[in-house]
């Protein structure tokens, strides 16, 4: 390889240098990205192979591996590279003499990272290490990006998640928890056939919603110009083929669920289900510990009779039969005394408020049953237990039990206080099913928007007759978590859902090439399009109407004196205008003004009235009366929902960031009083943490309604801090009330 003559770049720049690298191999005519590859071994394959070969001994076997560059020490005329594939790790012992001038050239342009293919003798060095004697190198790919030197623990947790592709370069564990995952998945489905069920697909997209009480995802379906639900569940359309013939069948597939996201939850999510005809509860519990004892003893060594496992530090005993308990008595327990459906609704009512659940109205004897279980009782029982006679109020599709028709025959497999299967026997009377349809439609009247909708084609079905039937469904995502031991469904899902990543426009300008052959967009037109992603297709199908609030700023402004009299009072105000411009910059440009008039008007009322239940109705007055839109007034209001119930809560991204940055902006602002320079702008965020955490300090900031405006906003905690203390420092000197100017000096931490 010919040398070339480089470009002058930043040496502390690492990405700039190995875009420089890069480029001189494509100078020098080296392809940095070849079509054609080749591998005949593996590390892992040839570790085996030559294990008993002596130190110091080479052999003629040539073999040619490809891999990542992990670990590069070059020393005169020998090289020493760490080679990892797929299967493990093997050294490159690179000879000058035994490499053609460009290849040992090569080296000189490669990076931890890159990814390479040598080809070359397996020999063993003097001190025992198994190694490749490379006779030719070829790069394959280059790496312009360097790995990060630590990726692994809580504090790079999030990254992690982000950027799987790296924490599964950095991290072997990782690697295993998904190898053990699939693992997982294939031995359900070898179970599941060896029984004769057969699986089966059916749609992602269901003109109704069905199968579960959840709340959907709804898309729009152009070509029949109607909206259609993402499944919640494959209940009905399996049930659908057990009618038709299919005695025993399952599917696994994703489930969406438009719902939040904590250490068990995502939003899609991964399931079996499995249908059998002429079957029934017991024969889903029989089908259930059965499958759970095989994949402790294929997954994760278990002997047969001796299926336990550890869970988060916990043993989790499988072996032998597992206990079948009524969900009552779980209750029962959890509240210490007795309780069931006999027990009065007004003393269950009691029961949930003295232990601070929350209940409603229409609720009958059989939710509050299941409220006090679910809250109280399940996270109570460890080893794994059949949870039955669940109350027919919250089991719209199995059937009732002779014995007492206000029960359902249906158990939940609950292992370590979660819910890891759900089984019935099947309701297969249509009229009953009919009428629990029509009931379901009732919760909906109700506000309940996770009912499920009137199935006319389910219940069609069910008139042909079905037979009886067994059926359940597992989270499989929760199933590896329980296997593999891991904390949060995150840490089983390759790519879990995140909040949106804040992407600058020097990201975008950075991965961009000098010049390209086609026309290109640039790189403000790229940043819109990676930061809105499928809000601004939406966006393209529905502009939004620029908003007129009906006032001047000017107008505005003094309408904001007219009423307060306060210095303080009105620099709030303008804070809040700042904030809001800001963020109206980044979410909705097209009606800066009118954000920055619901900040600036927000407390508008405050100073004269000074009324909790009063505030923002005494604003939508005097706005009315200033000749206002009236959508001003509608958007402040929603800031002060929390205290006066009767006023509209947040919906639009306005009005979240509205309550959001209200109530932290004035934690930020005596965080910075306390500082030497009173200023926000040096603050760093571990001191606005310290504060925040600190109830003694602004003791009148409520912390419960930031934690709210963090929520709202699909927002971590600490996100929110970090987020709105960098918007106050961009808007500064705007909302920095008590900065002293440049005498003051130091820190107060």
């Amino acid at each position: 390889m010919s040398e070339t003559s480089t470009i002058a770049v930043d040496p502390n720049d690492e990405r700039a240098q190995r875009r420089a690298r890069r480029q001189a191999l494509i100078d020098a005519g080296v392809n940095p990205y070849p079509i054609r590859s080749e591998v005949t071994a593996h590390a892992g394959e040839l570790a085996e192979r030559y294990a008993s070969l002596e130190p110091a001994t080479d052999t003629t076997d040539t073999y040619t591996l490809a891999g990542r560059i992990r670990a590069f020490r070059k020393q005169g005329k020998i090289c020493f590279i760490v080679l990892e594939d797929v299967s493990g790790q093997i050294q490159l012992f690179c000879r000058v003499n035994d490499l053609p001038e460009d290849d040992w050239a090569l080296l000189s342009k490669m990076d931890l990272g890159d990814i390479i293919q040598a080809t070359g003798n397996v020999i063993r060095t003097r001190r025992g290490e198994l190694s490749i004697a490379p006779s030719h190198l070829v790069m394959l790919s280059k790496s312009t990006r360097p790995l990060p030197e630590k990726f692994h623990g809580l504090t790079d947790r999030e990254m992690r998640y982000r950027q799987r592709y790296v924490d599964l370069i950095m991290n072997p564990d990782v690697r295993e928890v998904f190898r053990k995952r699939s693992q997982i998945v294939s031995l359900i489905r070898r179970y599941m056939e060896a029984d004769g069920y057969m699986e089966v697909e059916t749609p992602m997209m269901h003109a109704i919603m069905g199968g579960a009480n959840a709340k959907p995802f709804v898309t729009h379906f152009n070509a029949l110009d109607r909206d259609f639900y993402l499944r919640i569940a494959t209940e009905l359309p399996l049930k659908r083929l057990i009618v038709g013939g299919m005695e025993r069948v399952f599917e696994i597939g994703r489930q969406f669920r438009n719902e939040g996201m904590d250490l068990t939850h995502n939003p899609e999510f991964t399931t079996m289900e499995a249908y059998c005809a002429y079957s029934d509860l017991e024969g889903m519990k029989r089908l259930t510990e059965g499958l759970f004892k095989t994949i402790a003893r294929e997954a994760c060594g278990c002997e047969e009779g001796h299926e336990v496992i550890t869970y988060q530090g916990q043993r989790v005993d499988m072996s032998g039969e597992w206990r079948s308990v009524p969900l009552s008595e779980v209750a029962s327990e959890a509240v210490g005394e007795p309780v069931d459906m006999d027990t009065p609704v007004e003393r269950l009512r009691q029961l949930c408020e003295a232990n601070g659940i929350e209940w409603e109205e229409s609720w009958g004897s059989g939710k509050l049953l299941f409220t006090l279980y679910d809250e109280l009782g399940e996270s109570t029982l460890v080893n794994p237990t059949f949870v039955c006679d669940y109350p027919e109020e919250v089991s719209p599709l199995s059937k009732r039990k002779d014995e007492d028709p206000r029960l359902t025959d249906r158990f939940e497999l609950v292992i370590c206080g979660h819910e890891y299967a759900n089984a019935f026997s099947e309701l297969n009377d249509p009229v009953d099913q009919a009428g629990r349809f029509a009931e379901q439609v009732a919760a909906k009247g109700f506000g309940d928007d996770e009912a499920m909708g009137y199935d006319y084609d389910y219940v069609r079905a069910l008139e042909y007759g079905m037979p009886p039937a067994g059926g359940i469904g597992y989270g499989i995502d929760r199933m590896v978590m329980l296997f593999c031991d891991q904390p949060a469904i995150r840490d089983v899902l390759l790519f879990p859902q995140m909040k949106p990543e804040v992407v600058t426009r020097a990201d975008i300008a950075s991965q961009l090439p000098d010049r390209t052959d086609n026309a290109a967009a640039e790189a403000d037109a790229l940043l819109d399009d990676a930061e809105n992603g499928a809000s601004a297709e939406a966006g393209r199908e529905a502009k939004v109407a620029k908003l007129q609030s009906g006032l001047t700023r000017e107008q505005a402004f003094d309408l904001l004196k007219k009423y307060n009299e306060d210095d303080f009072h009105i620099k709030h105000g303008e804070t809040l205008e700042g904030l809001m411009r800001h963020y109206a910059e980044k979410y909705d440009p097209e009606n800066v003004d009118f954000w920055g008039q619901v900040g600036l008007l927000h407390d508008l009322d405050w100073e004269k009235w000074q009324d909790d239940q009063l505030h923002t109705v005494k604003t939508a007055e005097l706005l009315a009366e200033a000749g206002a839109d009236p959508y001003l007034a509608h958007a402040i209001q929603t800031h002060n929902s929390d205290v006066n119930t009767d006023l509209p809560k947040p919906e639009a991204k306005m009005e979240k960031v509205l309550f959001a940055c209200d109530e932290l902006s004035g934690l930020i602002q005596a965080a910075a009083r306390v500082r030497p320079s009173g200023s926000v702008t040096d603050m760093p965020l571990k001191s606005l943490k310290k504060k925040f955490k600190d109830k003694r300090f602004a003791a009148g900031c409520d912390r419960d309604v930031i934690r709210m405006g963090a929520e709202l906003n699909g927002l971590e905690l600490d996100d929110l801090l970090a987020e709105v203390l960098d918007a106050m420092k961009a808007i500064a000197p705007v909302g920095d009330i008590y900065a002293k100017g440049d005498e003051a000096e130091g820190s107060a931490e």
